[in-house]
């Protein structure tokens, strides 16, 4: 196996990390000897959060880790892939309905990062209903997010929705 392909990098918003993340992250730790989690920062999905908070937030839920880090980024993943020297793409797939987007993720990758492999990871079934998106959407109606999220995530998100 060669150096590169023993770094993954587990792209996302992570707007927030969710324990969905956080076990695929748990799941790869042992496979690789390096997991970045890159935090994407310009993204057209408008995140709730800012990127250097979801950077923090992530890096405390997944600090029990060793050979896990946490980087925000910018631009276009190919350039972020070979400035970490990663060889491996990590994607969840929580459901069928995921895996049509991610086919199409991975084919374009195949193209713009032909040095690197996308690998496909599934959560354990207990987090397999759990998206940002439906997070996001219970806490800002005053939902209890706490079974989905690490605590840290749970409280910047109470914090973030109680604000006037």
């Amino acid at each position: 196996m060669s150096t590169r392909h023993r770094i993954a990098l587990y792209p996302g918003t992570f707007d927030p990390i969710t324990n969905g993340h956080a076990d695929l992250v748990a799941r790869a730790a042992p496979l690789f000897d390096r997991v970045i989690v890159g935090v994407a920062g310009s993204t057209g999905k408008n995140p709730v959060l800012p990127v250097e908070q979801r950077e923090a937030l992530a890096r405390e839920a997944l600090a029990h880790h060793p050979n896990v880090e946490v980087r925000a980024f910018n631009g276009l993943l190919a350039n972020f892939v070979r400035e970490c020297g990663a060889g491996v793409l990590l994607r969840g797939l929580r459901a069928v309905s995921d895996f049509e987007y991610e086919f199409q993720l991975a084919s374009m990758n195949r193209h713009l990062i032909p040095e690197a492999e996308t690998l496909f990871l599934t959560p354990a079934e207990q987090h397999s209903f759990i998206s940002s998106t439906l997070v996001r959407e219970v806490a800002r109606l005053g939902g209890d997010v706490s079974g989905f999220v690490p605590p840290v995530v749970a409280r910047a998100l109470a914090a973030r929705f109680s604000a006037p």
